[in-house]
């Protein structure tokens, strides 16, 4: 089934190896990379997304912000915050959790267990 995958990291090679990745374990997606939130959210406001999967810790606009704004706009697109941090200080995680968040993965993770856990996402109904 054709999904459109929107993955964002301010570390611009991590978000187009994970396309290249993504689309060749998943031909019937279509993947798309942003360095930033704020492109991103320009197609999440003009194309029919069904998945983001973001880093928590970007400049300008970070994952806790992006999570909400899409929640905000379109609660039925599943979202998936990825960070490289064991603490979380400032509590994102717990808060993103309580607000509605279903899945953080931490890097480096294995490519089949995040492919495992996007499927598994978008298999949910709301």
């Amino acid at each position: 089934m054709q999904k459109l995958i929107c993955i964002v990291d301010d570390e611009e090679e991590l978000a187009i190896n994970l396309k290249v990745q993504l689309e060749a374990m998943r031909p019937e997606w279509t993947v798309m990379a942003f360095s930033n939130g704020i492109d991103a959210l320009k197609v999440i406001h003009s194309e029919k997304v069904d998945f983001v999967l973001m880093d928590i810790a970007m400049p300008d606009m970070d994952g806790y912000e992006l999570c909400w704004r899409i929640m905000d706009y379109d609660p039925k697109i599943r979202v998936m915050m990825m960070t490289g941090f064991g603490y979380d200080a400032n509590h994102v995680l717990v808060r993103a959790k309580v607000d509605g968040l279903k899945e953080v993965i931490y890097k480096p993770f294995d490519i089949e267990e995040l492919l495992e856990r996007i499927d598994k996402l978008l298999s949910q109904d709301d």
